[in-house]
């Protein structure tokens, strides 16, 4: 009998990242892949994720290999580290044995550079020349009023395009580099591969930014394999894409161009859980070279598990997440309100508890934003941690948890395959 393998590159396969915040998800995931073609990357989660959760890579890596291990999987899967800032970070998780490392740069994005003034811009352009952000490279004559035909469009940088987008991105793309020479130092000769993340920024990443962006990994030879935008409309945690759709579409098919141009690499969807309305488009886009990454969708169908088999339980935890809302929804771009947070957790008929709480906006973000809280600091009513009694819940209705994990994410699978 074959052995499990241990995760991989998986290469310019369209794929889709499970995140597992609680460690019992793996066999739900595993069973709604074997319906799909996508690779899978059931070793995912971030960073941040990990310290929320206090969790370790190697803890995260070990429920993942250990349930596979058990269903007796022998195909090609993949781990994720992701949102990566530091190299001690990137040592920590390869000792792990992560093998996909998503370099976040996102601290070094000039998320003002849409709204400068031409002097204020001017001034920041020169502090790159200062601090040589581009070395020897003269990137004004390389890109300004040059033209690119890329598939059936053209890109054209202006001046103030082309200023604007090294302002923005100059030293997010000299991070990278200097990220991706450190990886592959820790790295010693083993396989791996690089996403590069500017998700988390203030502003969409226009298809010229996009190019600006690839063309200069491509220069300084940073060889990613999944490249992640900001898109325009948001791209909330636990709902659907809020935007205009045509407008959505049109980008993505620019963005998905400049990435077979400038890598080929793939367009990776993050916070990319429940957007169900895109995933057509998205599927038909981007084809193959399609990267898609959930985390918390899966944390919210665990609740759910909870909600249907220990509604006490459940209440408790709502409570909680009403409590500490204000503070953990810092971190996060989300339009729900403390004002629509108090509304949710009023007196309401309990047959309307699971629509409220897990199928709607309000009840989703409340429950997504403070799982950090839940799981490392509630208790409920008996003085128990809140985390352990969630997993008593899942250990003991394991087959409702891996039933409500596999129809949650055949949902998002077959929507992408649709496309």
């Amino acid at each position: 009998m074959k052995a499990t393998p241990a995760p991989a590159p998986l290469g310019l396969k369209k794929s889709f990242g499970y995140g597992d915040r609680l460690g019992l998800a793996t066999p739900g995931h595993l069973a709604v892949h074997r319906r799909f073609d996508f690779a899978p990357v059931f070793a995912q989660q971030s960073i941040r994720e990990m310290t929320r959760t206090n969790r370790t890579p190697a803890e995260v890596m070990e429920a993942a290999r250990g349930a596979l291990r058990q269903a007796g999987y022998t195909e090609a899967w993949g781990a994720d580290a992701d949102h990566l800032k530091t190299m001690d970070d990137v040592r920590r998780t390869s000792d792990a044995g992560f093998c996909f490392f998503t370099i976040d740069p996102s601290d070094h994005v000039e998320n003002r550079a849409d709204h400068l003034g031409e002097s204020e811009r001017a001034a920041a352009v020169r502090a790159l020349d200062e601090d040589r952000v581009f070395g020897d490279f003269d990137w004004r004559s390389d890109y300004a009023g040059k033209t690119f035909e890329i598939e059936e469009e053209r890109f054209r940088f202006s001046k103030t395009e082309v200023e604007r987008a090294a302002v923005k991105y100059g030293r997010a793309i000299a991070h990278t580099a200097a990220m991706a020479a450190g990886i592959a130092d820790i790295r010693a000769g083993k396989a791996f591969e690089l996403e590069v993340s500017v998700d988390e920024t203030d502003t969409p990443t226009s298809p010229l930014e996009h190019l600006f962006f690839g063309l200069e990994l491509k220069r300084r030879d940073v060889k990613v394999v999944s490249l992640a935008p900001r898109f325009v409309g948001e791209f909330e945690k636990g709902i659907d894409y809020r935007g205009d759709l045509e407008e959505f579409e049109q980008a993505l098919r620019r963005h998905a161009a400049i990435a077979r141009h400038c890598g080929p690499y793939k367009i990776s969807i993050h916070s990319g859980s429940d957007k169900f309305s895109i995933y057509p488009a998205i599927g038909r886009i981007c084809g193959d070279l399609l990267h898609v990454k959930t985390a918390g969708t899966g944390y919210l169908e665990a609740l759910r598990c909870v909600l249907r088999t220990d509604p006490v339980l459940f209440a408790e935890i709502a409570a909680y997440c009403g409590g500490c809302f204000t503070t953990d929804k810092a971190s996060y771009h989300i339009s729900t309100t403390e004002g629509e947070v108090r509304a949710l957790l009023a007196p309401a008929p309990a047959a309307e508890t699971e629509h409220r709480f897990l199928n709607e906006r309000v009840g989703r973000q409340l429950l997504h934003v403070t799982f950090g809280s839940v799981l490392t600091k509630g208790m409920d009513a008996r003085g128990r941690p809140f985390k352990e009694a969630i997993l008593d819940v899942l250990r003991r209705e394991v087959d409702l948890h891996h039933e409500l994990l596999a129809r949650h994410f055949n949902k998002h699978l077959a929507a992408l395959s649709a496309g």
